[in-house]
């Protein structure tokens, strides 16, 4: 047994092989990320691989390969559709991560529902849990139809046996951490394993076309735990968002190999399972102050779905030599980027302030489309002047001033009409782009000095 193991040097985050161990990665260039692990040097003798080597490979040309729009094979749960491109692709393997606790499990067992309720044979692989505890969770969650099947197990070939005989259209493996091949000496959620296993599932998937979800575990970064590489192995990246002690829940996209990576999916937690939220700017703009100083809504666009938030921003004077600067939900180094900006072209002493931004309702926005509001949010705190609670605002800000176009202003403006809003904030440039709009008030602005002008009038 001795003369068929060796030790071998893996990177976390890439999966790079090393026989030694190196401070830094050659691969990703990332530090102290190599961790030392046992690997099999015996070679396999399967038959099924000296069937796979007996088999010629042909070519095919591009033009002969047919494509139906009815391939994909939806969820039942519209924001998870969305977010996956319009539904589930066969022979497809879906990776989804998220905090403990988020809902990851939770969210599956109700796709298992939704599809075996429609005739769809669903295998859901379990190993994590008792076969009594999925049960309880499902009591809670609905009633089942006999085509969703159960099997606690974490034997990699116990799993692959018994999705060869039973094939199932869909199978859900949770969670990969926990499945481990026995030729391979490291324990269960180690590079080697998580790794072998990814690829163990993916052959399955791409050569019986069974459509396979693993449930990823996450490091304290925020990251799914095991290789990078596992990332690129899978079609598809869903990562869920969101304080697990708050009852909204964020369903991101960061890989699609068959749709949109802007996509978001918003769900809200309850004690029935997850529920979709279909107008996620009217649930996020519950609960705004009336008449307080320092609020004003924003507009982001998450793939082709335009949200508004309500971005506060409370300006003090500071009481140390250093001022304190606290962002949530958006970039930091934004935020002092814009103030530099006010203080440079406008005229605002910040410079010896406290300054505290935050996106109500915990959402995080990057889109330079909300400078505008955050711009404006700061003058209405240090000003002490209330912005309407009908004005929206958005625009990109330059380091001269200047309110730059975005994307998709359209939709933007359609969006805060549809939830009453009467006055729009947005760039000079994007009118070319509006013929006519009635039942709204559009705002046209150059320069970040004029929309400072229209709040502060």
């Amino acid at each position: 047994m001795l003369k068929n193991k060796k030790i071998m040097y893996f990177c976390q985050e890439c999966g790079y092989e090393s026989a030694k161990w190196m401070g830094q990665c050659p691969g990703c260039k990332a530090w102290n990320t190599f961790v030392e692990e046992p690997v099999s040097t015996a070679k396999k003798t399967s038959g099924s691989s000296g069937k796979l080597t007996e088999k010629r490979a042909e070519p095919v040309i591009l033009k002969d390969i047919s494509l139906r729009e009815d391939e994909r094979q939806t969820t039942g749960i519209g924001e998870l559709d969305r977010v996956l491109g319009g539904g589930i692709v066969p022979g497809s393997l879906v990776l989804v991560g998220g905090d403990p606790g988020i809902g990851k499990s939770t969210l599956l067992l109700q796709v298992c529902r939704n599809l075996a309720g429609r005739g769809v044979s669903v295998l859901y692989i379990s190993g994590e849990e008792s076969l009594r505890q999925i049960k309880l969770r499902a009591n809670r969650i609905g009633q089942f139809s006999d085509n969703l099947q159960l099997l606690c197990e974490t034997n990699l070939d116990t799993v692959r046996e018994v999705i060869e005989r039973k094939k199932p259209d869909v199978a859900i493996v949770d969670s990969i951490q926990t499945m481990y091949d026995e030729e391979i000496g490291s324990a269960p959620g180690s590079v080697s394993q998580v790794r072998e296993s990814t690829n163990v599932l993916m052959q399955i998937a791409k050569g019986q076309g069974v459509s396979i979800f693993i449930v990823g575990h996450v490091t304290k970064e925020g990251n799914v735990a095991g290789p990078r590489v596992l990332e690129h192995m899978v079609d598809t990246v869903l990562y869920f968002e969101g304080d697990r002690h708050a009852s909204y829940r964020i369903l991101r996209g960061v890989k699609n190999r068959f749709g949109s990576t802007n996509e978001i999916g918003v769900f809200e937690m309850r004690s029935t399972g997850l529920e979709e939220v279909l107008n996620p700017s009217e649930y996020l703009l519950n609960g705004r102050p009336e008449n307080a100083s320092g609020s004003v809504v924003a507009c982001s666009m998450e793939g082709t779905r335009p949200i508004l938030v309500e971005i506060q921003a409370l300006v003090c004077q500071s009481n140390f030599g250093i001022p304190r600067r606290t962002a949530v939900g958006t970039d930091f180094n934004r935020v002092n980027l814009l103030m530099a900006v006010l203080e440079k072209k406008v005229g605002l002493h910040l410079a010896s302030s406290d300054a505290y931004v935050n996106i109500a309702g915990g959402m995080k926005m990057t889109e330079p489309a909300i400078d505008l509001g955050i711009c404006l949010a700061i003058v209405s705190s240090v000003k002490d002047v209330v912005i309407p609670d009908n004005l929206m605002a958005f625009g990109e800000i330059g380091l001269s001033g200047e309110v730059r176009a975005v994307s998709m202003a359209g939709q933007r403006v359609q969006e805060a009409k549809k939830l009453g809003f009467e006055t729009v904030i947005l760039p000079e440039v994007c009118r070319s782009s509006f013929e006519k709009t009635d039942g709204i008030r559009l705002v046209f602005v150059e320069r970040i000095q004029d929309a400072i002008s229209y709040i502060t009038h």
